[in-house]
């Protein structure tokens, strides 16, 4: 199973553990607002458990911009989004142990 299949597995878990709350919810179009009421929903979205579960689950921070954008994708668009934000999240931490390094190297030469 490739990563993308394997972070899709995860992501439609949690979009079903969401989308079941909600009876309207029934349909299974696998689209990200589906985890929120669609009769009544959120008026902000952003740090909302759904999205909490997905950046535990990730490991990524999702800011306000990326929240609407999610909200308005398909499960297929969103695992796009999300490994781009974990890749995004894993070059920020290296780049940061990289500048840490640097000086420690730099000073056995």
């Amino acid at each position: 199973m490739s990563k993308h299949e394997e972070a899709y597995e995860v992501l439609y878990k949690i979009y079903n553990q969401y989308r079941k709350q909600y009876r309207e919810n029934s349909y299974d179009s696998r689209q990200m607002c589906l985890m929120w009421s669609t009769n009544d929903p959120p008026d902000e979205i952003e740090e909302t458990n759904p999205f909490i579960d997905i950046e535990v689950a990730f490991n990524i921070e999702i800011s306000d911009e990326d929240a609407m954008n999610l909200y308005d994708m398909t499960l297929d668009e969103a695992i796009v989004k999300i490994l781009e934000l974990q890749a995004i999240a894993s070059s920020d931490c290296l780049r940061v142990h990289l500048s840490q390094a640097l000086p420690t190297v730099a000073g056995l030469l």
